[in-house]
């Protein structure tokens, strides 16, 4: 009876010292690899430098004159942000060539090509960024007649507007926004007065963030 007992208490402490060891061992295996989806830029960081690609369309008017001069707009911009929380600022720069024009009787304006230097401003919610922007605008107005004798003037101006955008994977975003540009007037020698240009723009773009 003695010597049974015995036996039974080895066995129940064998049993006890091997499922003791089964955690240890499962520790010395390597841990399994889950696929996870990569955090889109909104959701880390604005802050840094980015370049863009931009199509649009431009409409508008030439002051002192009937026409009003649309057609669609693409270029390129550059810029750098900084955040502070919730809040980025930055300033941007761009470059676009432009098919706008328009003919009224004798008179034919086109704008050909425009720039800004803007500072920007906004605040992050989850992975969109609304902000505002303004700062100087420059470009050239072109006049022609019917005989194809022509004249542009470059100037500069003001432009000033309003956008989104969404960060929708690392390094990229995607943006809409609205502007308003004033290009301020010149004298030209075919019309006889001064013309300037003022204009909407409706851009849309793509960003790469470095």
């Amino acid at each position: 009876m003695c010597a049974d007992w015995r036996g039974q208490l080895r066995i129940i402490v064998g049993a006890a010292l091997l499922l003791a060891s089964i955690p240890a061992r499962a520790a010395d295996f390597p841990s399994r690899n889950y696929y996870t989806v990569p955090a889109s830029l909104g959701a880390n960081s604005w802050a840094g430098p980015y370049v863009a690609g931009i199509i649009g369309y431009q409409w508008g008017a030439v002051s002192h004159s009937a026409t009003r001069p649309s057609g669609a707009i693409g270029g390129i911009a550059a810029g750098y942000n900084w955040q502070f929380g919730q809040f980025v600022v930055g300033g941007e720069t761009d470059l676009q060539a432009s098919g706008a024009s328009d003919t009224v009787a004798l008179s034919r304006f086109s704008s050909p090509w425009f720039g800004t230097v803007r500072g920007r401003a906004g605040v992050v919610l989850g992975d969109v960024l609304l902000f505002g922007t303004a700062g100087l605008a420059y470009g050239a107005l072109t006049a022609q007649t019917p005989t194809s004798f022509s004249e542009t003037r470059d100037s500069i101006g003001f432009v000033a507007g309003l956008g989104a955008e969404f960060g929708f994977m690392p390094h990229w975003s995607a943006r809409a926004e609205w502007l308003y540009l004033d290009l301020a007037d010149r004298n030209y020698t075919l019309t006889g007065t001064s013309n300037g240009l003022a204009a909407n723009l409706l851009r849309l773009g793509l960003s790469y963030h470095f």
